[in-house]
């Protein structure tokens, strides 16, 4: 059986707006936050916007190994502060205690959804 892994990151407009939308899929590793990281990075060095919307789709998500649970906690504490809204689609319900958790790191908001289109439309407002 294959295990598939690792997080898709793109950019989305809704409207005139930018949003940052990951796709994370299987239990994530270290080596998937060596790739996505800069990215990442490089995505936020270059915005032109004070603060960042993201979309998180976790319908596929399911956690991380230890090591890719610090480096995730690390990016949060550097950029936490450049995003404004976290939308968090699906996942195991842990996930949503988890995004509670991330309000001591996340200046912006972060709320859970089961509908991509809520969290779409919670995004643009």
């Amino acid at each position: 059986m294959i295990k598939r892994h690792g997080i898709t990151m793109g950019m989305e407009r809704i409207g005139d707006e930018i949003i940052l939308s990951f796709k994370a899929v299987g239990k994530l590793t270290d080596e998937d936050y060596k790739v996505i990281t800069p990215l990442i990075e490089k995505f936020l060095e270059d915005v032109k916007e004070p603060k960042v919307k993201m979309l998180f789709d976790a319908r596929e998500f399911e956690g991380w190994e230890l090591k890719a649970a610090w480096d995730d906690f690390k990016l949060g504490l550097k950029y936490g502060n450049e995003i404004s809204k976290v939308a968090i689609v699906g996942g195991p319900k842990w996930l949503e205690a988890l995004a509670k958790l991330s309000k001591w790191f996340v200046s912006g908001e972060v709320k859970t959804f089961e509908n991509m289109q809520e969290a779409l439309e919670w995004l643009h407002s």
